[in-house]
């Protein structure tokens, strides 16, 4: 089967598609990356998201725009990934302008039925809705894909994600999807991103190749005072976003951050990723635990560097080590998810998420679905 899986972030800087190979292999995939490109968002779609998104106060109006706005976009980058391929089905994750776990309530915006206008194909969509309707948080969702693709019997390993938001997913040896444990850590890209934003005057949306950051030095007690956040002291299963680490988060440590070059201050936020995330790491996995890092801050080095050194006896690499784009990770596995939704097997985890039960996640936009599905049944009889 040949999917489009495509995702866009907390980052808000585009849309990710990933064309990608899947083959059923067991109850696990053969997946590969055949193409991936990231469709950047215009200046009218990140006004238009930034004006919708906390803290600020979205109309129903706006929304409906902007539904069908990133539509367009959504169809954009699918067709860019697929270029002259056939593919069979899409999967999108969709942006998502509004998430509260605690609350079960979660939205997504991205018209899937534009989609399957402009690609011709079935869309699977919305993939959050329903671990929500099972008491869960809805999310986070990759971790079902990061058990199947690297689950080991020789060893526990971790897979952590840093896009906007930072998130890891702990995998012992031997373990089945439903074993794993998951969770945000904490900001990823985010923060760094709205800083640099800020001390530019727009002229940088983020520090690129973490240079500022890498020139920097961090400030501890600034750092400290972040990480006295009580979001880093909850037990997990829980979730963020934007509602908590955005640009108000920034704000709140306006006293501190006003006081450091933006070299620093990029230090300074990058440090509180890595703390973060290696405390997380620290507190729920196997000390020999291995370490597989994708998202878009696996390309930062200031990122990937402090989490190095607060993770000394522990191997930290790209997933690329695995076979695994890290920059690609993330859209490939919704390309997944999305065959699960039309296979009808349940791809939450409820431990990691909070759902009493596991759930088939997302909606199908059908376009010829009788054939698709023809097609995915013979594919897994075989």
């Amino acid at each position: 089967m040949i999917a489009v899986g495509l995702m866009s972030g907390t980052s808000l800087d585009g849309v990710d598609a990933a064309l990608v190979r899947i083959v059923p292999r067991g109850r696990s995939y053969e997946v590969d990356v055949l193409d991936f490109q990231t469709t950047p968002y215009g200046e009218d779609e990140r006004n238009a998201l930034h004006e919708a998104l906390p803290p600020n106060e979205g109309s129903t109006r706006a929304v409906a725009r902007l539904h069908r706005m990133l539509g367009k976009t959504f169809a954009k980058a699918a067709l860019a990934a697929a270029g002259e391929t056939a593919v069979d089905f899409v999967a999108s994750h969709g942006q998502t302008i509004y998430h509260d776990g605690d609350a079960h309530t979660t939205l997504q915006v991205g018209d899937p039925f534009v989609i399957r206008q402009a690609i011709g194909r079935t869309v699977c969509y919305d993939f959050r809705s329903a671990d929500c309707a099972a008491g869960g948080q809805g999310a986070p969702l990759v971790p079902y894909v990061d058990a199947l693709l690297l689950a080991s019997d020789a060893e526990d390993r971790v897979a952590v994600n840093i896009g906007g938001i930072a998130n890891l997913t702990v995998i012992p040896r031997r373990s089945a999807p439903q074993d794993v444990i998951a969770y945000d850590s904490g900001p990823g890209n985010m923060l760094i991103d709205a800083f640099v934003f800020r001390r530019t005057n727009g002229r940088e949306h983020y520090d690129r190749d973490g240079k500022a950051a890498l020139r920097g030095t961090v400030n501890q007690p600034v750092l400290e005072a972040m990480l006295a956040d009580p979001y880093f002291a909850l037990a997990p299963p829980k979730t963020t976003g934007r509602e908590r680490f955005g640009t108000q988060f920034l704000d709140e440590h306006e006293a501190g951050l006003a006081a450091l070059s933006l070299e620093d201050g990029a230090a300074t936020l990058s440090a509180l990723t890595g703390a973060a995330l290696a405390s997380a790491i620290n507190a729920s996995a196997a000390r020999a635990a291995r370490v597989f890092v994708s998202g878009g801050g696996a390309r930062n080095p200031a990122i990937v560097r402090e989490l190095q050194q607060r993770l000394p006896d522990r191997r930290v690499e790209s997933s690329d080590v695995m076979n695994i784009r890290a920059d690609a990770k993330e859209a490939a596995a919704f390309a997944i998810l999305g065959y699960e939704t039309l296979r009808g097997r349940a791809a939450n985890v409820p431990r990691s998420t909070g759902a009493t039960e596991p759930a088939v996640l997302g909606a199908i936009a059908p376009h010829d679905l009788s054939a698709l599905l023809e097609k995915l049944r013979a594919e897994c009889r075989g």
